[in-house]
């Protein structure tokens, strides 16, 4: 098994905790939930299915987005269906593990249970296949099965421009993990990959690497904000689907910012009312914020902007990895 080591940090101990998480690990280099020692060998040994489907993305990189345009792809454009909670019908694999929900529950008996989060591990198992899943875990941390291609499901990962996935971590960060810094001190830590699934470049080199093996599509956020219709139509091939002119123009705005925002299957306003009642907060955070392209502009001084292009181009070297603007 993978060696698990206690990260003492003294922002992320008094400043980054919260009443389900009271300090995190590292594990080959990566920054999670100290309740990942907990769940180490289930992740490691968990069954998977040639033919699930996983979701996989760093956090806060257009996850939900991509989520609900596989699923409907994937179940024949069924928008009746679709308006049951996303996190129903394409579940966060590690949920119970990025919030420690045993220890919530534990500590608070009156909160309602809901299956998906007593124990995510257990509601995947029992999903109708083919199963549809979520993740957040670098390429490194997958089950093993996956890991070394036992069992080839379909991955699709999702990326997006570094400092937009920065102050949209930070917003999320703030408004439903308990985060208190500054986003000077919040961007210091991404930079140094002390946030939650960090660092950002190993997470998106890990599966970038496996980018030609014929069960992994690698998708850009801004691609999908750019062309929307092309991006379906490459997912629909790739899941070996039919998507119609007319599927791909509902789906299309079915998928608006605006549309997303408000429609309660995917807003994830029911987990937030969920999680301010764990945390014993009135917190009126939204999951969707704004998801614009360079809206770190808004937020990000010259200074931290500067670190980020430096930091990029070390990072991404001869990788060949997509390219992102500097400016």
């Amino acid at each position: 098994m993978f060696q698990i080591t206690k990260l003492s940090d003294e922002i992320l101990d008094t400043q980054f905790v919260n009443k389900t998480r009271k300090g995190y690990v590292t594990v080959k280099g990566f920054t999670l939930p100290e309740a990942y020692g907990e769940y180490s060998n289930e992740i490691e040994n968990f069954e998977v299915y040639d033919d699930d489907v996983w979701v996989c993305s760093f956090p806060k990189s257009g996850t939900t987005w991509t989520q609900e345009m596989v699923w409907l792809i994937e179940n024949n454009f069924n928008y009746e269906k679709a308006k049951r909670p996303i996190y129903e019908r394409f579940p966060h694999f590690e949920l119970h593990v990025y919030y420690d929900l045993k220890s919530a529950f534990s500590k608070n008996p009156n909160l309602k249970r809901q299956p998906f989060s007593t124990n995510s591990f257990e509601y995947i198992k029992n999903l109708k296949r083919p199963r549809l899943i979520k993740t957040h875990l670098p390429f490194a941390l997958l089950p093993n099965q996956i890991r070394k291609f036992i069992k080839k499901p379909k991955i699709i990962y999702i990326t997006r421009n570094c400092k937009d996935v920065c102050v949209s971590f930070y917003h999320f960060s703030r408004d439903f993990d308990a985060f208190t810094g500054t986003f000077e001190t919040y961007s210091r830590l991404f930079l140094k990959g002390k946030v939650p699934y960090g660092p950002f470049w190993h997470h998106n080199l890990g599966f970038w690497v496996q980018r030609n093996k014929p069960n992994v599509l690698i998708l850009r956020y801004e691609k999908l904000k750019e062309n929307l219709p092309s991006v379906i139509k490459d997912v629909a091939r790739f899941l070996q689907k039919p998507a119609s002119e007319s599927d791909i123009r509902n789906l299309v705005n079915h998928l608006s910012f605006e549309n997303m925002k408000n429609n309660r299957s995917v807003n994830y306003s029911s987990l937030a009312a969920f999680l301010n009642e764990i945390n014993e907060s009135n917190n009126q955070g939204v999951f969707m914020r704004s998801g614009k392209i360079g809206n770190y502009k808004e937020i990000m001084s010259k200074e931290i902007e500067q670190e980020f292009d430096v930091w990029i181009k070390g990072n991404i070297g001869n990788t060949g990895f997509l390219e992102y603007e500097a400016d």
